[in-house]
């Protein structure tokens, strides 16, 4: 089965609906990055089941959370996180990359539940910073949720951002890495060497947790826990890319994909454990 998460709790739910919006999405002409969406599916399910508050609340609402969906490639978990929570209709997954479909290829701030238009990688981290920075300097009880990818940290913007957030004592914001170890290349480890990773972000100051980012007991015990007052908090998740998916699990070709009717029959039979 593609999750680990009992299917009776709030998030085991949400994660596998997140899973079949996105192989159902997956038929698009215009591919889908199936492999980074699946990648966070389990993440989504927590924070949208059970950590965000008002995530789809409007600029005008003083204290709420924000998700910033940095990876924005991987719009396609983000468009069924929102179908599946009742921000967007349901059937509206259906028009997924078509041309006028609020649902593009990566997210924009005209549909609801997207504060930033994000996909040019190394963005979403500064612009955490300042939702989480505006939050203290003006009083109000905000918190910013940041997904990354693992081959994005190779933009040297992400860490100007990490540099400033514990130096300004944002303990307001949280980077969520999704360390599946691919990007668009190959391995992240053959294009680019991202490890001692942990490391690196203690090294700028950050509280650092590693996490099994499919495991939603791990991923609501990181989000859970009392933040360390003045630190950001720095979430490495592993995760598997296109995580179950039969032809795709783990590869580099499931960075981004079209499947045909009987691809995404059979990725649906092993969501539902018949395989």
């Amino acid at each position: 089965m593609l999750t680990q998460a009992p299917p009776e709790s709030v998030a085991g739910r949400l994660a596998v609906d997140i899973r079949r919006r996105v192989i159902e999405m997956s038929g698009s002409p215009n591919g889908v990055h199936i492999g980074g969406s699946m990648s966070i599916a389990d993440l989504l399910a927590v924070l949208y089941g059970e950590v965000l508050r008002q995530p789809a609340g409007e600029n005008t609402v003083a204290d709420r959370d924000y998700l910033i969906l940095s990876k924005g490639q991987a719009s396609a978990a983000l468009y069924a996180a929102l179908a599946a929570t009742g921000v967007i209709p349901e059937a509206e997954c259906a028009t997924y990359a078509e041309p006028e479909s609020r649902l593009g290829g990566h997210p924009m701030k005209r549909l609801p539940g997207v504060d930033f238009s994000t996909g040019a990688l190394g963005h979403g981290l500064s612009l955490g910073l300042g939702v989480a920075l505006a939050g203290r300097r003006y009083g109000y009880d905000k918190r910013a949720f940041v997904i990354l990818g693992d081959g994005e940290l190779q933009e040297g913007s992400n860490w100007e951002a990490a540099m400033a957030a514990p130096h300004l004592g944002v303990d307001n914001l949280f980077a969520i890495v999704d360390r599946n170890g691919w990007q668009i290349s190959g391995r992240t480890e053959d294009c680019m060497s991202l490890e001692p990773l942990a490391d690196k972000w203690a090294g700028f100051g950050w509280r650092v947790l590693t996490i099994d980012g499919h495991d939603h007991d791990q991923i609501r015990e990181a989000f859970g826990e009392p933040v360390e007052p003045g630190r950001p908090t720095a979430v490495i998740a592993r995760t598997i890319k296109a995580r179950g998916v039969p032809g795709l699990h783990d590869t580099k070709k499931s960075h981004s994909a079209t499947l045909d009717q009987n691809a995404r029959q059979l990725a649906l039979a092993a969501l539902a454990g018949e395989l």
